[in-house]
């Protein structure tokens, strides 16, 4: 899953969202010096991944964009899962997309101390283009995915993705809500594990 599922799934604690979206910057156990609710977003976030890069219904996706864009595959359907969950966000929220990403970018700034360096980096980018709200559409999809590609100097070819996404748009889409309903199950087990 990508940024806005993380976030989500983290629930109302300010802290584990936190965590959660940072998380991929913080290797190993260098959690550690966090504040104790940022830890549980970190080890959420792992649980959160673990579990959907072993979930058949995300592994068929993967397998279908395989053959075209190898090991970035599994990178792409996370972004197509959060422009499903954005997409269908009156479903899964009663706070209306717009109100809630920009809560939390409020939060981020609320919190500049604690994120680290890259987090600090990015912030700009996402708060000015409005990343999380605009997974909701193809072209913002598009965008994202295009900037992505940059980072490889192009030689994932993500920016073409979205054509795959259009093609096969009916079967992805019902794929992300049997997994995600599956994936919302697993977190809450996880998060009461976790005591969060």
């Amino acid at each position: 899953m990508n940024f806005l599922a993380h976030i989500y799934l983290s629930g109302d604690n300010d802290l584990v969202k936190i965590g959660n979206f940072m998380a991929d910057n913080i290797p190993g156990n260098k959690y550690e010096h966090f504040p104790p609710d940022v830890q549980k977003g970190i080890l959420l976030h792992r649980a959160i991944d673990s579990y959907t890069d072993a979930h058949p219904v995300f592994r068929k996706g993967t397998k279908r964009l395989h053959p075209v864009y190898h090991h970035y595959a599994g990178v792409i359907m996370d972004m197509f899962y959060d422009h499903f969950l954005a997409k269908n966000w009156a479903s899964y929220s009663s706070t209306p997309l717009e109100e809630y990403t920009l809560g939390f970018y409020h939060i981020l700034e609320a919190n500049y101390d604690i994120l680290t360096e890259k987090t600090k980096g990015m912030m700009p980018y996402m708060i000015t283009y409005n990343w999380l709200a605009s997974y909701a559409s193809l072209e913002g999809i598009e965008r994202i995915l295009t900037q992505m590609d940059n980072r490889t100097k192009n030689r994932s070819g993500m920016r073409n993705s979205v054509k795959e996404l259009k093609e096969h748009y009916a079967i992805f889409e019902k794929e992300f809500a049997e997994f995600f309903a599956d994936l919302q199950n697993h977190v809450k087990e996880k998060s009461a594990e976790l005591e969060i």
